[in-house]
């Protein structure tokens, strides 16, 4: 369940400005949090595409779960290398993909050549940026942004989100911490000198929807997604940038923690990976 507090106790409140000001913290505890830097990198990003293959079906709950047809329009905000726009792409008229990231287009580009797809158009460029008259075909029956939430003013985006769409919306964030946010907690300290901030979750979002007078469908369900490596090496190279590792002694540290949080599965080393996931949506009212 979603905990958000009663009007008459969170009238003074200004979500919105929380939803901020937790974002601040987190680009400012872990300064590659910078959503799109972390996916510049043709290599992550192909490296997502063959993780989320693997787990095809968590996508199969995602597209059975939005309401479409042959000829509904959907946007897709943040579709990094085309998980869900390309597998949408075959089972309506259009999709277009905003994806900022160079790494992610060029995957995307590249599958969608693999599988005849032609009928995706991909907007490089980050939702802040984008013009919803210059740059989109507007309206869009479905406006779906899945774990892409990572703007700073999340109300100004929604109610981009609520002009670029005729219908729907559909949210996917998180719910209380990551195994990430626990495993940057332990590592930030001794990697970088002071305490790693989470970003805001589902909560916040909630409640800047109910400000805005949106009162959304809410579905939760737990997640677990260990990350697989092939060897120590594979899972440095992954995730040293991500952990800003950069001298010696940083690599080090973060050598010795996966040596103890890593298992072995299958011949292959995982990092256990869980989280709480969220689902908002809603049909956008007519007077919208």
């Amino acid at each position: 369940m979603i905990d958000s507090c009663k009007v008459d106790s969170c009238k003074d409140l200004d979500w919105n400005e929380i939803w901020m000001s937790r974002m601040k913290g987190n680009r400012q505890s872990d300064r590659s949090r910078d959503c799109p830097s972390i996916w510049e990198s043709r290599e992550s990003a192909l490296r997502f595409w063959n993780m989320c293959q693997v787990n095809s079906h968590r996508t199969e709950a995602v597209i059975q779960g939005t309401d479409i047809n042959s000829d509904s329009r959907i946007l897709d905000i943040g579709s990094g290398p085309g998980t869900l726009a390309i597998p949408f792409a075959a089972r309506v008229r259009h999709v277009t993909a905003v994806e900022p990231a160079e790494g992610m287009r060029s995957v995307m580009q590249e599958k969608m050549a693999e599988r005849g797809v032609n009928n995706i158009d991909i907007v490089q460029k980050r939702w802040e940026d984008v013009d919803v008259r210059r740059d989109l075909e507007a309206p869009y029956d479905v406006v779906i942004a899945s774990f892409s939430l990572g703007m700073s003013d999340i109300r100004a985006a929604i109610e981009k989100m609520m002009q670029a769409s005729s219908r729907y919306i559909y949210l996917y964030h998180f719910a209380g911490p990551t195994s990430w946010d626990w495993q940057w907690h332990d590592l930030w300290p001794r990697l970088h000198g002071r305490e790693y901030q989470p970003g805001p979750k589902s909560d916040v979002l909630y409640n800047v929807l109910y400000q805005m007078g949106i009162y959304p469908n809410v579905s939760t369900f737990p997640l677990v997604h260990n990350q697989r490596y092939s060897n120590l090496d594979e899972a440095m190279r992954t995730l040293a940038p991500q952990a800003q590792a950069e001298t010696e002694e940083q690599k080090a540290i973060l050598r010795e923690y996966l040596r103890g949080a890593m298992f072995e599965e299958r011949g292959e080393l995982a990092l256990p990976g869980s989280s709480v996931r969220v689902k908002m949506w809603w049909e956008k009212r007519k007077e919208n």
